[in-house]
């Protein structure tokens, strides 16, 4: 029984990936205007989706693939809570920072 669970709960992991590529996939292709137009912290709407969605879809591999969502609850806060600090930080200061590549000499 535990293996059935456990083969049912990769099968949902695999479509919840399979649907959040396919979502990247198809903004890829199509590149929807007001997507480009709009802008979050210097960085189009687009480019923010596909940081959030990769971000959804490294959660759940590290979750089922590397087990982790059958950890206790402290160990899973553990290991998420810095990459929910660390990673937007990262990415604010890879953005902010990007704007001034001109401003030297």
């Amino acid at each position: 029984m535990s293996e059935n669970n456990s083969t049912r709960q990769i099968w949902i992991v695999f479509w919840i990936l399979l649907v959040l590529t396919a979502i990247e996939v198809l903004l890829g292709i199509f590149k929807p205007e007001f997507m480009l137009s709009n802008y979050i912290i210097g960085v189009t709407l687009l480019n923010m989706t596909f940081i959030v969605l990769t971000i959804i879809k490294a959660y759940y591999i590290v979750g089922a693939f590397m087990h982790l969502s059958h950890e206790v609850r402290l160990l899973k806060l553990f290991i998420v809570a810095p990459m929910c600090v660390l990673i937007p930080y990262l990415l604010f200061i890879l953005l902010t920072e990007a704007s001034f590549h001109g401003a030297i000499g």
